[in-house]
């Protein structure tokens, strides 16, 4: 089997976040469109962005992915034939899909993009991959079900040409390859349509028919109630197991996720795959500084998910659905002015604060806000609403594109 180097495959929920995951290391961004994508409650992209957000990533030798992997009705199919029409003069490098109709227009409408299949699409064996190469898929996304030793087995009985892509870090699910329909019998809100409430982060009780308005908590263990709530995928300690099982894209999840984010897994993986293919004894040198950076963002506590077989029950969460977060994200340096940084600001901060400013070169730079100056050059003491732009004195040399964060 030929050594191959793996994809860095980044999410992206806007064109601020796509030009992140560009600067901090992405060798390919997937986005979603304002319709049939999985994502709907992500902000998504108007085709204006979308069309700049390609030009900006083609410019830096970098592929960008969409998704139109909604499983469609009858309703959707019109509205879906005319958005391929509209992609296919963006010139995406693919398209991301598991509704069989739709892979069909795409197919006819615009022959010239890749067609790679959703983890949606349920591809759990290597006939399953076989079938849509056949078909004229270039690439597959594992279920997230999947051992590393059965990925590996599909790689021995596929084409050598085709590609796999598998999910290396982000969360994970309750239902098989995420076709769920919790939350549309919950919310009407179809899961499989972009518009999943993610019920299984909820807390539950048990009400009995006959005793309206007595809950009674669900005991999975003497631990708690989360019986759906699971831990986020992060193998960033088995990349060199990644690579055995011939793996072309490693994909990190979170289209719904800040730039922060983004920039911090990025220049994470983006780190440890170059290290681990240069020399991996570099990668278990450089361990220590991947487990600390990748902890800088928003996580649930971490698991292998089903790599290593089936997860064990430390792969649930039992005591609560909420996040752990180390660092706030205050916003992106966009320019400068007067020796002064353009941002716009994401959550509060004030003038004498401590701050760091995060590189895509691995170095977070401290730095104290000397000045905060509004659009019209008035005076800020605090920073509190966001959203709205200001030019900040750091008190140090700043890059466009680098990220403000502060440690909580």
């Amino acid at each position: 089997m030929k050594k191959r180097r793996p994809e860095l495959l980044i999410p992206a929920s806007s064109l601020e976040v796509l030009k992140t995951a560009v600067i901090f290391g992405a060798d390919a961004v997937y986005v979603g469109g304002e319709a049939y994508g999985l994502r709907a409650k992500a902000k998504n992209f108007s085709m204006e962005d979308m069309e700049e957000g390609i030009a900006f990533a083609h410019a830096h030798g970098v592929k960008v992915y969409v998704t139109v992997n909604i499983l469609a009705h009858n309703d959707d199919l019109p509205g879906v034939q005319d958005y391929l029409k509209e992609l296919k003069g963006l010139g995406p490098d693919a398209l991301i899909i598991a509704d069989p109709a739709i892979f069909q227009m795409a197919k006819e409408i615009c022959p010239q993009i890749e067609r790679h299949i959703s983890t949606q699409a349920n591809n759990t064996n290597y006939g399953t991959y076989r079938f849509w190469w056949e078909q004229g898929a270039k690439r597959v996304v594992s279920a997230r079900e999947l051992s590393l030793k059965e990925i590996k087995e599909i790689r021995q009985k596929i084409p050598e040409e085709m590609e796999i892509e598998s999910f290396i870090h982000g969360a994970m699910c309750i239902s098989y390859s995420g076709r769920c329909l919790l939350s549309n019998f919950f919310t009407g809100r179809d899961a499989n349509q972009g518009a999943c409430t993610h019920p299984c982060r909820w807390k539950y009780s048990v009400v009995e028919e006959t005793r309206p308005g007595e809950y009674m908590p669900v005991y999975e263990n003497e631990r708690g109630t989360y019986i759906f709530n699971s831990k986020d995928l992060c193998m960033i300690g088995h990349i060199p197991e990644m690579l055995d099982a011939g793996i072309d894209s490693f994909k990190i999840e979170g289209r719904m996720k800040t730039a922060l984010y983004v920039a911090t897994v990025a220049r994470t993986y983006r780190r440890a795959i170059d290290d681990c293919l240069k020399d991996p004894k570099l990668y278990e040198e450089h361990m220590p500084w991947y487990l600390d950076q990748i902890s800088n963002c928003t996580y649930r506590q971490f698991t292998t998910g089903f790599y290593f077989g089936k997860p064990s029950e430390e792969t649930q969460i039992y005591d609560n659905n909420t996040y752990v977060k180390e660092y706030t994200y205050l916003g992106i340096i966009g320019g400068e002015r007067d020796g002064m940084y353009r941002i716009e600001q994401r959550n509060k901060f004030s003038v004498g604060e401590a701050i760091e400013i995060m590189k895509p070169d691995g170095r977070n730079v401290d730095a104290v806000v000397q000045r905060i100056v509004d659009e019209d050059g008035n005076e800020q003491e605090s920073a509190p609403h966001p959203k709205q732009v200001l030019y900040v004195d750091l008190g140090c040399r700043a890059d466009r594109y680098d990220i403000l964060r502060r440690a909580e």
